[in-house]
């Protein structure tokens, strides 16, 4: 008699249930062109109860909600996900510039972690974690069947506690363990430097809250410091996984004609159909004073090369498409990593929020980013026959699973074949020569080369006009 009492208690439940689920999302199903799915609806509620009456252990009802919602959302594609409050928090703080982890920009692919890329000066970066790395242990715990919110927030601890990664990385047939020390990641989005008298390099590592600003200071430093007439910008845009989409909008603007179109989204609905203009009330936030218009103007007018690789993702690719569909600049590299698609966050109002795919991206010509990438105009791989082996395995968003399509996926839309330029191969007997010391740039870093010497070429070409 108390089975019999339990169950259909538990059906009462599940029948209460049903009904604020039918309540609560009553407001969105008004934005659909049919009624709810009533009929799974009532196939979550039995689940739920199964799980309440029979699972092996007792589960909390706010444990098998959260997981249903996290699973929800991890099934739509590789970038939409629940956001418990402690990692939507971490979001908030992440985008200001300061958080406390290793340094890694990760995404998920059939039930394990992927690396998308390392943030420079991490401690990910000075382990040589590179793009395309397959995390399956944290610690001792299989990665596995792990949800990537849960994979990132143990990642993430306090400074100066450590963290052992097994990595398996292609083309190794033992798995590399690395030990971590979590460290308060303090990222500077921006480095520039005067590479010698009339050029100019700029580098943003990731797209932050004061991105645009941090460049404006950065431009007026490095123009101001040079003897002589600038005559050239290179703008590096590698490894740079992304973030704000507004600071994409203000790097573009720094460099086009006021009022140029610099990227358009499409979705389904009319918040997630927005052009984006190179102008302060699409890069400003709040009522601050516009940045960008004490910028020197030649910096809108001199030669320019962006830099990009399969590490470039997301803003980045917003900020190289911009430039090239105006023609404004050469982009010079690798291909990019293909994430074409935008991600809204989207409060519950209990602390937590869900972050969900909306829209697509469009370059102002019209081309889709998603799943394809910005095509260099000229091709140069990386500076060492071992870096350039890793351009072909790194992992770009065209081999995530779950992935969205690209709209424009059709045999006449492959991109024509960029200019290519190889590296000198290393000498028999050499030791490659690896790019990364403590300088802004390196003396070895064989792409950064190839752009100031086309900038100067281009320069020749513009006197004899």
């Amino acid at each position: 008699m108390g089975t019999r009492i339990k169950q259909a208690g538990l059906i009462i439940i599940g029948a209460l249930l049903g009904i604020l689920v039918s309540l609560n999302f009553s407001a969105v199903a008004q934005k659909e062109t049919g009624p709810l799915p009533v009929e799974d609806l009532r196939a979550f509620t039995e689940v739920f109860g199964r799980i309440k009456a029979d699972y092996v252990e007792p589960v909390e009802d706010k444990k098998l909600i959260s997981e249903a919602i996290n699973g929800m959302l991890s099934g739509l594609d590789p970038h939409s996900a629940y956001l418990d409050a402690e990692a939507f928090k971490d979001l908030q703080v992440g985008t200001q510039g300061e958080f406390g982890g290793l340094g890694i920009e990760v995404g998920m692919e059939d039930g394990f972690v992927k690396v998308v890329s390392p943030i420079e000066d991490t401690p990910a970066y000075r382990a040589g974690i590179k793009s395309g790395d397959l995390i399956i242990k944290l610690d001792d715990t299989n990665v596995k069947g792990m949800t990537l919110n849960d994979a990132v927030k143990r990642m993430r601890g306090k400074p100066n506690t450590q963290i052992t990664l097994t990595i398996a990385r292609k083309g190794e047939t033992k798995p590399r363990i690395v030990t971590l020390t979590r460290a308060v990641i303090q990222i500077q989005s921006v480095k520039s430097k005067l590479l010698e008298p009339g050029y100019g390099y700029f580098r943003v590592t990731q797209f932050q809250e004061h991105t645009g600003e941090s460049l404006a200071k950065a431009i007026d430093t490095v123009f101001k410091s040079s003897d002589q007439p600038m005559k050239g910008i290179v703008l590096d845009l590698r490894n740079d996984p992304g973030g704000l989409l507004n600071t994409a909008v203000a790097v573009s603007a720094a460099f086009l004609p006021p009022g140029s179109l610099v990227v358009y989204t499409e979705g389904r609905t009319e918040d997630a159909k927005m052009r984006l203009m190179a102008t302060p009330e699409h890069y400003l936030r709040g009522s601050k004073d516009d940045y960008l218009k004490k910028l020197p103007p030649e910096v809108k007018q001199l030669p320019m090369v962006v830099l990009v690789n399969g590490g470039s993702a997301s803003a980045s690719e917003i900020v190289a498409g911009a430039l090239q569909d105006h023609k404004r600049a050469v982009i010079m590299g690798t291909q990019s990593f293909g994430k074409g698609s935008v991600q809204t966050i989207l409060p519950l109002g209990n602390g937590t929020a869900i972050k969900l795919t909306t829209a697509r991206y469009f370059t102002p010509g019209g081309r889709s980013i998603q799943a394809k990438g910005i095509t260099p105009d000229i091709l140069v791989e990386e500076a060492t026959i071992k870096e350039s082996e890793e351009q072909g395995i790194r992992m770009r968003e065209a081999d995530l699973g779950r992935r969205l399509s690209n709209p424009q996926d059709a045999p006449q839309d492959k991109p024509a074949d960029p200019a290519k330029v190889t590296p000198p191969a290393a000498k028999p007997g050499e030791e490659p020569k690896t790019e990364g010391p403590p300088d802004v740039v390196s003396k070895n870093d064989y792409q950064l080369n190839e752009a100031v010497n086309l900038l100067k070429a281009l320069n020749i070409v513009n006197q004899k006009k």
